[in-house]
């Protein structure tokens, strides 16, 4: 496989999990969308769309493209009051970018070594295989939260 398809394998992959977490956040109500599992450790739909785009905008935009990070991870597991009107925005508006520049990376990325801020030196393959990673076990957490979200609004 040539460096630009499994840019493209990559990208789709991670494209394809934060896709799981914006259909959770779909037409989700604010209430839906701020609710939080009563279990220790829990995000709502909301910190988790959040979280995923702030993990997304620095992998690919500061770590891998070099821009400058004005990341506030801790900001992102305190959102409250968000909406899905907004957040889809938002996702629709980053997805595009990414798109964009998944399209307009060179192939040496993949092999090139980075500095992440809390994951150490890694190559540009790693970074995207662990932020489709990180994006599908979101998605997951994402998909659970509907499904309580379901079973509390039919007395379960």
């Amino acid at each position: 496989m040539d460096a630009q398809a499994e840019i493209n394998l990559l990208g789709h992959k991670l494209l394809e999990q934060v896709d799981r977490i914006f259909a959770c956040v779909d037409g989700a109500s604010d209430d839906e969308l701020n609710w939080r599992p009563t279990s220790e450790n829990t995000n709502t739909l909301a910190v988790l769309a959040t979280h995923i785009m702030g993990n997304l905008q620095q992998n690919i935009f500061v770590v891998l493209r070099g821009g400058e990070d004005h990341r506030d991870r801790d900001a992102e597991f305190q959102v409250e009051g968000a909406s899905a009107a907004i957040l889809m925005q938002q996702w629709t508006d980053l997805r595009s970018r990414i798109e964009g520049a998944l399209n307009t990376m060179p192939g040496d990325i993949l092999d090139r070594e980075y500095d992440h801020p809390r994951r150490g030196r890694s190559s540009g393959r790693e970074l995207l295989l662990n932020a489709a990673l990180h994006a599908a076990e979101h998605a997951g957490h994402a998909e659970l939260t509907r499904d309580l979200i379901k079973a509390q609004g039919q007395g379960g």
